[in-house]
């Protein structure tokens, strides 16, 4: 029975590890990979760009909304 008991517990511990693991990436991580793969998809369909600040450019974006622009920061394509 104690063999048992050892068991559940390690059963426990692993199924509150696991969902701590799956807290901290769904708040932490996963917002700040999205916010990536967001501004690469805007970046990749910008237009009219001129040079920034620091090895970044200033472009347009437009919006999906009834044709508005958004000005975005992109890092510069050229190397």
């Amino acid at each position: 029975m104690k063999d048992a008991t050892g068991e559940l517990s390690m059963t426990a511990i692993a199924v509150v590890a696991i969902a701590a693991i799956g807290v901290v990436f769904t708040q932490l991580v996963w917002p700040t990979i999205k916010k990536n793969i967001t501004r690469s998809a805007h970046c990749s369909e910008a237009y009219g760009c001129t040079a920034g600040t620091n090895g970044t450019v200033n472009c347009i974006y437009m919006t999906d909304d009834a044709g508005s622009t958004e000005n975005i920061v992109c890092p510069s394509q050229s190397a």
